[in-house]
C-alpha cells in the first residue's frame, strides 16, 4: 500500500508538471505533505522550518502592501465620499454576515450536543494554551487606533495599519497637487513592488504549504480525530451549511460569477487551509480579486478591514466552541445566558489577529468571563489544528466574497 500511494503521488506530480499551475502545485503539495507526515512523522515534524520561512516572507509583505494600496486608492482618486460610503456599507455587511455565522455555529452545536460526555482529560500541555484575556468595549475601541505605526506593523495589528493608512491617504488627498504627487508616486511604486515581491515568494508556496501539512499530520497523527470526531464533524458541517445558506445566496443576489470567483479563490483558500494563517493568503487574495474585476481601491479598503471585522470562520468556531465547553463541563446554560455569551463573542471577536490559534485567546477570555472551566478548552486544543484549517479558509473565502459584493454595491465591479 505504501508503494502504491507513492506511485499515485508520482503520477500526480507528472500530471501537474504538464499543467504548470501554481494552484495545482499547492494542492498536490498538500497531498504529498500529508503522506510524508503519515509515513515519516519524525522527519515531517522537522520540516516545519520550511512553512515558517514561507509565513515569515508573506508577513513581511502584508503591512507595506496594505499601506501602499490604501494610500493610492484614497489619495489617487481624491474621492473621500466614496471611502466613507464604502466604510459604512462594509461594516453593515460584515456585521450581518458574522451574526449569521454566530447563529449557525450555535444551532449546530446545540443540535449535535457534541460536548456531552466528552472526557475532560486534557491531551495537551496547559502551558501551550495562551493566557485568557477579557476585553471591555473601551479596550476594543482603543485597539483600533495605533499609538505607534511601526509597533502596529511589528505586532501585526492590521486594523491599526488600516486606520493609519486611511488617515494618511485622506491627508495626502487634501494637500496641493505638487506636494501630493511625489508621495503618491512612491506609494504606487511600493504597491507594484510588493505585488511583484508576492509573485516571487509564491514560487516557494508549494514547499511551505506541503511542509505545513506534513508537520500537522506528523505531530498529531491521523488518529487525532478519534475522541472528538463528533465535534470535528459538527464544525465542518456547520461551515458547509454557512457557505450554502449564507455565502452562496449572497453571491447569487450580488450576481457574482460563481465559476470565475471559485477559480480565483482556490489558491488563496488552499494556502489558508494549509498554513492556518489568513495573513499568508492576503496578498494572493488581493491579487485574485483584482484579476476578476474588483478595482484596486476597493480591494485595498475592504479586504484588510474584513480581516478584523469579517472573520466568518473564527466567529462560527467561537460560538460553537463556547457552547461545547459548557456541554463538556456538564453546565446547562439557559437560552438567555447563551445569547449573552454570543453577544459577547460578537464584540470580542472583532480584531482577532489573522494568525494561527488566535481564536483560542478569545475563547479562553469568554470562558473565564462566564465562569466556565478551562479543561474543555485544553481538549479542543488537541485537535485545534484540524479545526483551524477550515475556519481560516472560511475567513479568506468570506472576505474575498465581501470584496466583490461591496464592488457590486458601489457599481464598480468590472467582471
Amino acid at each position: 500500500m505504501l508503494l502504491l500511494r507513492w506511485l499515485a503521488i508520482a503520477a500526480l506530480v507528472v500530471w501537474a508538471a504538464r499543467r504548470k499551475s501554481l494552484t495545482i502545485w499547492i494542492l498536490i503539495s498538500m497531498v504529498v505533505g500529508a503522506e510524508v507526515g503519515h509515513d515519516f512523522p519524525e522527519a515531517a515534524v522537522s520540516l516545519r522550518v520550511l512553512s515558517q520561512i514561507f509565513l515569515r516572507l508573506i508577513r513581511t509583505i502584508v503591512a507595506p502592501l496594505i499601506f501602499a494600496t490604501l494610500v493610492v486608492g484614497i489619495a489617487g482618486h481624491s474621492n473621500l465620499r466614496q471611502v466613507g460610503r464604502m466604510g459604512v456599507k462594509a461594516l453593515i455587511y460584515f456585521e450581518v454576515v458574522t451574526t449569521l455565522a454566530l447563529v449557525i455555529g450555535w444551532v449546530a452545536i446545540t443540535v449535535s450536543r457534541a460536548g456531552v460526555g466528552v472526557s475532560l482529560a486534557a491531551p495537551a500541555d496547559p502551558a501551550l494554551v495562551p493566557p485568557p484575556t477579557t476585553r471591555t468595549w473601551q479596550d476594543l475601541v482603543l485597539e483600533i487606533f495605533p499609538d505607534n505605526f511601526a509597533k502596529a506593523v511589528v505586532d501585526a495589528q492590521m486594523l491599526q495599519v488600516v486606520v493609519f493608512s486611511v488617515i494618511f491617504g485622506i491627508a495626502l488627498a487634501l494637500i496641493p497637487d505638487e506636494k501630493r504627487k511625489p508621495l503618491l508616486a512612491f506609494a504606487d511604486s511600493l504597491a507594484e513592488t510588493m505585488f511583484r515581491f508576492t509573485r516571487i515568494v509564491m514560487l516557494f508556496a508549494p514547499f511551505g504549504v506541503g511542509a505545513a501539512i506534513a508537520y500537522t499530520v506528523g505531530r498529531l497523527g491521523i488518529g487525532v480525530l478519534a475522541n472528538l470526531f463528533q465535534l470535528v464533524v459538527t464544525f465542518y458541517l456547520a461551515v458547509f451549511a454557512f457557505v450554502a445558506l449564507v455565502l452562496v445566496p449572497v453571491a447569487l443576489i450580488a450576481k457574482v460569477p460563481i465559476r470565475r470567483f471559485a477559480e480565483a479563490v482556490a489558491e488563496p483558500v488552499s494556502i489558508a487551509f494549509a498554513t492556518t494563517s489568513s495573513e499568508a493568503a492576503l496578498p494572493r487574495a488581493m491579487q485574485a480579486m483584482e484579476r476578476i474585476g474588483v478595482p484596486r481601491q476597493i480591494v485595498a479598503f475592504v479586504m484588510p478591514t474584513g480581516y478584523s471585522f469579517n472573520l466568518d470562520g473564527s466567529t462560527l468556531y467561537l460560538s460553537l466552541a463556547s457552547i461545547f465547553v459548557a456541554q463538556a463541563a456538564g453546565i446547562e446554560m439557559t437560552i438567555g445566558q447563551q445569547l449573552v455569551m454570543l453577544l459577547t463573542l460578537m464584540l470580542s471577536s472583532k480584531g482577532v489577529a489573522g494568525v494561527p490559534r488566535s481564536a483560542l485567546v478569545i475563547l479562553l477570555g469568554t470562558v473565564s468571563q462566564f465562569n466556565l472551566p478551562v479543561e474543555p478548552v485544553l481538549v479542543i486544543l488537541g485537535i485545534d489544528a484540524v479545526l483551524d484549517m477550515l475556519r481560516t479558509s472560511l475567513n479568506v473565502l468570506g472576505n474575498c466574497l465581501a470584496t466583490v459584493v461591496i464592488a457590486r454595491w458601489e457599481g464598480e465591479y468590472r467582471g
